[in-house]
């Protein structure tokens, strides 16, 4: 399951990857919280220690020398990511937290999902991915990344789109990764493979690419989740005071 590819391919995704997290570092600053500095550190620091995690286990080939059984070790690289969105939307500080966070910071990130995609399609011509999880496939991702600095600069700096605009391109945007999520897991050589069966999609086993599904989706997924909660809870009716 070696990886021939440019280096070029690596290098793009990789430059894009460091420059979500700063660009994640910058939205937590910007937040509203009683720390916006301390939480950025702290956050910032956290997710650069999973980074170099993910990194040594693939440098050492620990998800491809074992692809078989249920669950497989791939689950070690996604599940940890998921599981911290969910402690954080469903416990009381984490959804405190998340309602200080930025809408506008956390949008304009989603533009990296161009080159994301661009890379996706260069690792399907090598081989390293199936077409299937391209935007010449059955991934419209690219929408997203391309549609992302208008929404951003329209919806929040100049408030011209409606919360109701903002939260259906929210929801698209959170089905179209979902849809890539999908089928790139069951496109990988796991014993569940269901999808594109003589171009697995093997590159997410390696470095740096390791990093798409064990950071990039999560935080694109996390983003989303933040705005249609923020959105969701803006469009609320206002409860008159009683007492006025």
């Amino acid at each position: 399951m070696s990886l021939d590819i440019p280096v070029y391919v690596s290098v793009v995704f990789l430059l894009t990857s460091l420059l979500t997290v700063v660009l994640f570092h910058y939205a937590f600053l910007n937040s509203d919280s009683t720390s916006p500095k301390g939480n950025a550190i702290i956050i910032t620091s956290l997710i650069s220690f999973w980074l170099v995690i993910q990194a040594i286990l693939t440098l050492n080939d620990f998800y491809v020398a074992d692809t078989t059984g249920l669950p497989p070790r791939f689950a070690l690289a996604m599940v940890p990511p998921f599981l911290v969105i969910l402690v954080v939307f469903l416990s009381k500080r984490g959804k405190i937290f998340v309602d200080t966070l930025p809408m506008m910071d956390l949008t304009y990130l989603n533009t990296l999902r161009v080159p994301i995609e661009l890379v996706l399609f260069w690792l399907s011509l090598h081989k390293a991915v199936p077409q299937l999880m391209t935007f010449a496939g059955k991934n419209f991702d690219i929408l997203v990344g391309v549609s992302a600095p208008f929404i951003a600069y329209w919806g929040f700096e100049k408030s011209k789109l409606s919360n109701k605009a903002l939260l259906a391109w929210n929801i698209f945007a959170l089905l179209l990764l979902l849809n890539v999520l999908t089928i790139g897991i069951l496109s990988a050589p796991f014993d569940f493979e269901q999808f594109s069966f003589k171009q697995p999609n093997i590159a997410v086993l390696h470095f740096p690419f390791i990093w798409l599904p064990s950071y990039l989706v999560p935080i694109f997924i996390f983003g989303h989740l933040v705005c249609i909660r923020q959105l969701l809870m803006s469009m609320r009716p206002t409860v008159p005071d009683e007492h006025a």
